[in-house]
């Protein structure tokens, strides 16, 4: 049995990740690192992109062809910040890319889940919280777990599993 719900949670797990690119290509015509540094820089603006690359999971020179590409898009700007370090700022149309993404994305997962009764859903999020928390105590990165989350409905009523297991077991 339990090889069994390994592999549903991983066929799960792929069909749930192509949806959501799918939905961030359709909304934007960007990549999914791009669909995520996008979100990423609307919870915080002002990274580098250093910091940037790092919570999207790229290299730094990975994740300064990124920006080139958003900024040549006119979705995001770079703007001096300390020294010879740069920012990254969403333009107008990044901020509503970035806002375009998240709601593709939970109207997407939202009509995925319809298919759970209310209690079923409440169960489901109590074991994926229970999945997120062992996951970050592999990868140790909040952000790069969330990078494309909707922070705002993840605390909506609830503690986020992922915020929660930075405070319980990392830094």
């Amino acid at each position: 049995m339990q090889l069994r719900t390994a592999n549903l949670l991983g066929a799960t797990a792929l069909a749930v990740t192509d949806l959501v690119r799918a939905a961030a290509r359709r909304r934007t015509g960007v990549s999914a690192s791009s669909a995520a540094a996008l979100v990423v820089i609307s919870a915080s603006p002002g990274l580098s992109v250093t910091e940037l690359g790092r919570r999207v999971g790229l290299s730094q020179s990975a994740a300064a062809r990124m920006v080139d590409s958003l900024e040549q898009r006119r979705l995001v700007e770079r703007r001096r910040h300390q020294g010879r370090e740069v920012a990254v700022g969403l333009t107008s149309a990044g901020r509503q890319a970035a806002q375009g993404l998240l709601e593709a994305r939970g109207v997407g997962l939202t009509e995925l889940i319809k298919v759970l009764s209310p209690g079923e859903q409440e169960q489901l999020a109590d074991l994926l919280g229970k999945l997120l928390t062992r996951i970050y105590q592999d990868v140790g990165n909040a952000e790069l777990l969330c990078r494309l989350c909707d922070r705002a409905s993840c605390v909506h009523g609830a503690v986020c599993p992922v915020g929660q297991a930075e405070r319980d077991y990392g830094g």
